[in-house]
């Protein structure tokens, strides 16, 4: 790996530890694991932490969920009392991988096509030097998350009282950004990514013989109404300033093309960037779904999930993240993030702690969650300085 000369202040000793952070995060990529079954990956987390010399090192939060503890040695006023939290995911995804990289996964279905095995990685990196010189007031605590891709990892820990055994008071994460030049850094205050929820819909028509089509209640049909009037909500039920989609990503209704079917099965996600608009588009789809089912005389039952709620950074702990990111990449290479649809369940920890959620660059690559995606090594050194100087910034005294 190349280092470019005076690009940014990168903290020397993170130089010397990057074949080994680098050696930690293929090996993490060659052995995904999904969801929950974090079991070889928080194993290995949690050797390396205690070979660092953590304080404290805890497994089985939230199921398989790793916390270390490193306490600064820094004299001054405050000396343990702040006590902030840095979160990295550790789940894979259910793709196939097609990198053809010497350690690609060597699971079946199943690889890190979102770079947790980077932020893994970075987190560990971050850990183990400050577990060495502790330059810092207060605690650290360094929190390696399962399940961030489905199954709400972070709400799991959340409910495995995280914040308040730690007692951490702040909080922050970080994640890869296809696009964004390797050394560079992207966030903004207040809302940055999306809400996403899940919602199935059940159509009960009443099914017959083709031929007879007056004789029925086509769910197909009804279906096919109500996908559509959806698709108008955002159009114009939503202020174009909001930001909504609504996709229906699965129909599923009968098996022969000369029976109509009695039911049919729907289900998607509806995505919002702020509260008001996430409870605003239930209700209008409850209201177009009963105007659909009047309309056909069908029986439409509407379900919606409570999923990843809008990540939110506050003020304070941004103003911070951003000046820090500035101080590692230079003011020129920190960027206004665009608030983005996608989801991340890291806002369930920005809803109990103020905190900040940052972009760290990865270069050229292909696109999160695409099976020829790669997280970038030459992030790596970028992203560790960032998690030591937030932390020697934060606890300075």
């Amino acid at each position: 790996m190349q280092m470019k000369e005076n690009a940014v202040p990168i903290v020397n000793r993170v130089v010397n530890l990057l074949p080994e952070i680098q050696a930690w995060r293929q090996e993490i990529h060659a052995h995904p694991e999904l969801g929950y079954n974090q079991h070889r990956t928080s194993t290995f987390v949690a050797d390396r932490l205690r070979e660092f010399g953590c304080d404290e090192v805890v497994t089985g939060i939230g199921q398989t969920g790793v916390v270390g503890v490193i306490r600064g040695a820094k004299p001054g006023a405050g000396q343990g009392s702040a006590v902030i939290g840095l979160r990295a995911d550790m789940d894979a995804l259910p793709i196939e991988e097609a990198t053809g990289l010497p350690y690609a996964s060597r699971t079946a279905g199943a690889m890190h096509a979102c770079g947790h095995d980077g932020h893994t990685a970075m987190l560990l990196g971050a850990a183990r030097y400050l577990a060495e010189t502790r330059n810092f007031c207060g605690t650290t605590v360094v929190i390696f998350q399962p399940a961030e891709e489905a199954g709400a990892g972070a709400a799991a820990m959340l409910e495995d009282g995280l914040m308040e055994r730690f007692g951490i008071r702040e909080v922050y994460g970080m994640h890869n950004l296809p696009g964004l030049p390797i050394g560079s850094f992207a966030t903004r205050h207040g809302p940055v990514l999306g809400a996403a929820d899940p919602i199935r819909i059940t159509i009960e028509g009443l099914g017959g013989h083709s031929g007879n089509p007056h004789e029925c209640i086509n769910p197909v049909l009804v279906g096919t109404h109500l996908v559509s009037a959806l698709q108008q909500i955002v159009a114009f039920n939503v202020d174009p300033r909001e930001m909504a989609t609504i996709s229906i990503c699965v129909f599923q209704a009968g098996v022969s093309g000369s029976v109509i079917p009695p039911t049919a099965e729907l289900e998607g996600r509806i995505r919002t960037a702020s509260q008001k608009v996430r409870e605003a588009v239930r209700v209008r789809i409850r209201e177009i779904a009963a105007g659909v089912a009047t309309m056909t005389g069908a029986k439409i039952k509407v379900t919606i999930e409570d999923g990843y709620p809008v990540t939110y950074n506050h003020k304070k702990e941004t103003d911070l993240v951003i000046r820090v990111a500035s101080e590692v990449a230079g003011e020129q290479n920190v960027s206004e993030k665009p608030i983005e649809i996608a989801s991340e369940d890291f806002s369930f920890m920005l809803q109990v702690r103020p905190g900040s959620f940052l972009f760290c660059g990865n270069g050229s690559s292909e696109g999160l969650h695409h099976p020829a995606y790669d997280f970038n090594d030459e992030a790596i050194p970028h992203g560790v300085s960032f998690w030591i100087r937030l932390v020697e910034t934060a606890l300075a005294d």
